[in-house]
């Protein structure tokens, strides 16, 4: 929080207090989570499928809700990140949601299992996120990685229902997860770079399937984050960078580095890259 607050004229970092090795099987770990929030941290994080059977998950669940209730936080929780089609906390969040009317305050990030999962199931989920409002984070730069490493012949991809999540109007944004670290070496923050290997990942070809990428990394995740002043409009915050372009699907294609970047109004970051053609007769 203090590295955040230092980098607040270029950036809005919001913290989540998210227990990596679980709750049940974490003794102590509840009353960080309490700590890290009451010292100001931003949204009540969980990883329910970490522990070490159905009770747990139930009670993992319940106990990141009553904390997010009685602080009156947003939940952005690692949900299903297995190849196991048989895990399957996503609807115990869900169904959380919906009987706390927690409404639209509720990402699950990666939900790999649900594509390894039975249709039936994955059609009943999905509505319940639907009318409860949960944003569904596919983090395909990561899960392309780690999931499906044992596999041998038909080796599973671990990205989750996309196509069907987008169909059924579920709020579907892409993350990068990992940025350089022990699970993936390669990450830099660039959401041009996410979208682009997202949509290698869920088969995202034609004009349709390019502008619902340009969501993923822009509006989906405004929405996710409840942003009232997002977009482009008078009076909105103007966060916005430049790309030497001249439409998104050739910045998708070409990947260049933004020109100009600008946080809350102000230019905060340039550019200038200069190429030259040499051509011999």
């Amino acid at each position: 929080m203090a590295a955040a607050a230092e980098c607040a004229d270029i950036a809005e970092v919001r913290t989540i207090a998210f227990p990596q090795e679980g709750l049940l099987r974490d003794p102590g770990a509840y009353e960080l989570m309490e700590a890290a929030i009451e010292a100001g941290a931003d949204v009540v994080g969980g990883m329910p499928h970490w522990e070490v059977d159905e009770s747990g998950q139930r009670e993992h669940v319940r106990l990141c809700f009553d904390l997010a209730e009685r602080f009156d936080r947003d939940l952005d929780m690692h949900v299903d990140e297995t190849d196991d089609g048989g895990v399957r906390t996503l609807e115990m969040v869900a169904d959380e949601a919906l009987r706390r009317q927690y409404v639209g305050r509720v990402c699950a990030g990666h939900v790999c299992s649900l594509a390894a999962a039975p249709d039936d199931y994955a059609e009943r989920v999905i509505d319940k996120c639907l009318r409860a409002g949960i944003s569904i984070a596919s983090n395909p730069v990561t899960n392309l990685v780690l999931q499906g490493r044992s596999d041998r012949g038909l080796v599973r991809r671990g990205l989750t229902r996309v196509g069907e999540l987008r169909a059924a109007g579920v709020n579907v944004l892409f993350g990068q997860d990992c940025v350089k670290d022990g699970f993936y070496p390669f990450g830099r923050g660039s959401m041009l770079e996410v979208a682009l290997i997202s949509a290698h990942a869920a088969h995202l070809t034609n004009r349709s399937d390019l502008a619902f990428a340009l969501r993923a990394v822009t509006e989906a995740p405004a929405k996710a984050w409840r942003l009232t002043d997002y977009g482009l409009g008078v009076g909105a915050r103007a966060d916005l960078q430049l790309l030497p372009v001249p439409s998104w699907e050739e910045a998708l294609r070409l990947q260049p580095l933004p020109e100009k970047v600008w946080f809350a109004g102000r230019l905060v970051a340039e550019n200038k890259v200069e190429s030259a053609l040499h051509r011999h007769s």
